[in-house]
Formats: C-alpha cells, sequence, structure tokens
C-alpha cells in the first residue's frame, strides 16, 4: 500500500475506507436519532405539576454592614 496522506486518500486508494466513512455515518444517524427520541420522551411528559413558590427570589445583593 502507497504511502498517502490524509488528503490524498479516497475510496480507492484505501481498502476499507468508504465502509469507514459509512459507519461513521450510520452511527452520527443513529445518534442524532436518539436524541431526537430522547428530546420527544421528555416534551411528552410534559412539565411536572406543581406550584411555584410565593417567596421571591433574592435579585439584588444585600447592603454591606
Amino acid at each position: 500500500m502507497p504511502d498517502l496522506t490524509l488528503y490524498q486518500m479516497n475510496a480507492e486508494s484505501v481498502p476499507g475506507f468508504r465502509e469507514a466513512r459509512m459507519r461513521a455515518l450510520i452511527a452520527a444517524a443513529t445518534g442524532l436519532a436518539v436524541a431526537l427520541a430522547l428530546v420527544l420522551a421528555l416534551t411528552a411528559m410534559g412539565s411536572p405539576a406543581g406550584e411555584t413558590s410565593p417567596k421571591p427570589l433574592l435579585t439584588t445583593v444585600p447592603a454591606h454592614p
């Protein structure tokens, strides 16, 4: 096998190069599908029931003594 740089590699020069690219594409598509399914599942569950606290949050810095 000739000594090729990354930019010289193509599907014809390196055995298995096309298959590796296809596996990477399949892995990326699978990960995207899983992430989308997770987002849809969390969205379908909705927000938790309950009320917010009636006490306001402290939004200012207290005065220095």
